[in-house]
């Protein structure tokens, strides 16, 4: 049985995919949410296998909800379902960890494949969106942080806990550790001091 949750902010269009799963056997809709902070907390609670979620919503975005999950509850497969078709769009989605992505105007019945293909480990991409091109800037861009990352490897570099760089960079302390996770993922580090080593040996408390 696959537990599915949906992340959306527009109530008919979770009616909708309720309505088109309702006689599917091996699918069960174990929790919905209108906004990013309480799809968490159903992730949290429900423990989904598949999550499907919007990218813009209130309170917290999709993308950013999609890196909660994926580093928090790798086992939790995140299908993004959207309006948007932009390649910055797709490959934040990607990098966050979403192994699929919809569009929302496609048919309905490929919302079924696309649930199954991702819970089955297998990726799936809406036919009208160009994802090679993705696949191989993220190969290009293995190993290299994002700008907010350096920013926060900096700061560890500088001896900085996680509570000190979430109160100078205004962010949650959740997000900070969330960041060191993904650091320590994208850059092939394991072990609690790999990133600090790495940190000082790559000197970024210089600029």
């Amino acid at each position: 049985m696959i537990r599915l949750a949906i992340a959306e902010d527009h109530q008919s269009l979770i009616d909708g995919i309720k309505l088109l799963l309702e006689y599917e056997d091996d699918i069960k809709i174990v929790g919905t949410a209108n906004d990013g902070e309480a799809l968490l907390e159903i992730v949290k609670s429900k423990q989904p296998n598949v999550v499907i979620t919007d990218i813009r919503m209130p309170k917290q975005d999709g993308i950013t909800s999609t890196q909660l999950i994926t580093s928090e509850f790798p086992n939790i497969k995140v299908l993004a379902f959207t309006m948007f078709d932009q390649k910055e769009a797709v490959k934040q989605m990607l990098d966050a960890g979403a192994s699929g992505y919809l569009l929302k105007n496609s048919p309905l019945e490929n919302v079924l494949k696309a649930i199954r293909s991702v819970y089955n480990g297998q990726t799936f991409y809406d036919a009208n969106i160009d994802i090679s091109s993705e696949n191989d800037d993220n190969k290009k861009a293995k190993g290299v942080l994002t700008k907010r990352q350096m920013e926060i490897l900096d700061l560890i570099a500088q001896g900085k806990t996680s509570r000190e760089i979430s109160d100078e960079l205004f962010i949650g302390i959740h997000t900070v550790d969330t960041h060191r996770k993904n650091m320590a993922r994208i850059l092939g580090l394991q072990g609690k001091g790999e990133l600090m080593r790495y940190a000082l040996e790559k000197k970024y408390r210089f600029k």
